[in-house]
């Protein structure tokens, strides 16, 4: 296909459609080696700076509060410049981001850190913009949670290297005796100490800010096809019609509503889980591969739902399974006790069933994007904006949960997830389907419960 084509939606080629899932994929990878760095950037912070609990969870919040920002302004970019060169501003914003770490390393300043990631967050909002919507539509609407399953493997596949690889090139092997005596250190002692343990991270991310820049390059050159969002079948703009404004589509708000707590559990269930060991008296060096351990059981169920969706399971089944299962983890990590040894460690149960949310969570963000985007048509990129917003709840809930730590206990705060799982619950078994804001039975939309074969 000449690269100047423009296709709509299902038209494109087996070829392009697999040369558009590759491009995307490495996509994915790229969004999970700059975002799950940060489990290992929270505790490395907090002792570096000497953080409380909400201090060190600003690092999450700096990250992705540019997603609420910056989400709607590039879908409004991405319509202007096109994908693939919105792709090359974004990694190029995110690669501004990480050449910030030099000077805030050399200063010792939390805040600027806090702009590096701000930056790289808000570059990630422009490609997440694109890239979402784009394996959305890349190929049959019933099969979007097994593509994005496939991203998935991608990104967490990336999370479980990147935080293995900076605390590779990070830490040392006599760090655990530094973090002991630190407290025992004289003033200028100790300053020095910590000075020398934050400048690790100039050259690392002094080369990641140069691989960025030179992937922006790299995709606006590569054969990514083009995908035509702006233009709708005659039934859908039929349908359409009436629709001025993208809040005119209540299952699409909704949906945003359940990413943004969807991403929160996410998100809580990897960055607080070296916390949550350092409460069993579990020091960093052996924390550290926890939330590896979550990302792993959120690819084991990224696997599950590439070779059972749609051929056993619809992909509506498959998130309701998924959050049902959130509520009865949570309940666990927060009653259920005792001592376990397992995988060379020894920590009380409930460790492993914040590990097993890595599970459940896989196939939540699979199943809500077809269900919110479906139907939008020339809405899609906008709506697409809409659901990139909803990452902002990987800012904000984790935040809430150091709050909780500081006043009660790292066990309890996980409390905070129980109410995010009762409305994916609802999103899951009624919220996708409602098609107006007046909630008459008669204007549901049906054609969703055939699309993705519910019954």
């Amino acid at each position: 296909m000449n690269k100047n084509t423009t296709v709509t939606e299902g038209s494109l080629s087996q070829r392009d459609t697999v040369t558009g899932i590759i491009i995307i994929g490495f996509l994915f990878f790229m969004f999970g080696f700059t975002s799950w760095i940060n489990s290992i950037l929270i505790p490395y912070f907090k002792i570096a700076f000497e953080l409380t609990h909400v201090q060190s969870y600003l690092v999450t919040f700096a990250f992705y509060i540019s997603y609420l920002l910056f989400s709607v302004p590039a879908s409004y970019l991405l319509k202007k410049v096109g994908f693939k060169k919105g792709m090359m501003i974004g990694f190029w914003v995110m690669s501004a981001g990480a050449f910030l770490f030099v000077p805030a390393a050399f200063t010792m300043t939390y805040e600027v850190f806090l702009l590096g990631l701000f930056s790289i967050g808000a570059g990630l909002a422009l490609l997440q913009t694109a890239a979402n919507p784009y394996i959305t539509i890349l190929g049959p609407r019933e099969r979007a949670a097994q593509r994005f399953s496939i991203m998935g493997i991608c990104n967490k596949g990336a999370g479980i290297l990147a935080p293995l690889l900076f605390a590779a090139v990070i830490f040392r092997a006599t760090d655990g005796d530094l973090f002991s005596k630190l407290s025992q250190m004289g003033e200028a002692e100790k300053n020095d100490a910590l000075h020398e343990l934050i400048e690790r991270v100039i050259v690392p991310y002094a080369c990641v800010g140069a691989v960025l820049f030179g992937l922006g390059l790299l995709i606006r050159f590569s054969p990514l096809p083009k995908v035509d969002t702006e233009h709708e079948n005659e039934d859908l703009a039929l349908a359409n019609s009436s629709k001025k404004s993208v809040t005119q589509f209540p299952h699409l708000i909704l949906g945003a509503i359940a990413i943004f707590l969807h991403v929160g559990t996410q998100v809580i269930s990897i960055d607080t889980v070296i916390s949550y060991a350092g409460s069993m008296n579990i020091n960093l060096m052996e924390g550290k591969v926890f939330p590896s351990y979550t990302l792993a059981a959120t690819i084991f169920g990224y696997i599950i739902g590439i070779i059972c969706i749609p051929r056993f399971i619809s992909q509506v089944s498959a998130l309701r399974i998924c959050t049902v299962c959130g509520i009865v983890l949570t309940l666990l990590i927060v009653y259920a006790k005792g001592q376990v040894t397992l995988l060379g460690h020894t920590a009380d149960i409930s460790i492993w069933f914040v590990v097993m949310l890595g599970l459940v969570n896989s196939l939540v963000w699979p199943g809500i994007w077809p269900l919110a985007l479906d139907g939008l048509g020339r809405f899609t990129k906008l709506g697409a904006s809409f659901l990139v917003m909803g990452l902002a709840g990987n800012a904000i809930l984790p935040v809430i949960y150091g709050y909780f730590v500081d006043i009660y206990d790292a066990r309890h705060a996980y409390w905070v997830l129980l109410p995010c799982y009762l409305f994916l619950v609802y999103y899951s078994f009624y919220g996708y389907s409602i098609r107006s804001w007046t909630f008459k039975k008669t204007e549901k939309k049906t054609i969703t419960r055939q699309a993705f074969n519910i019954e």
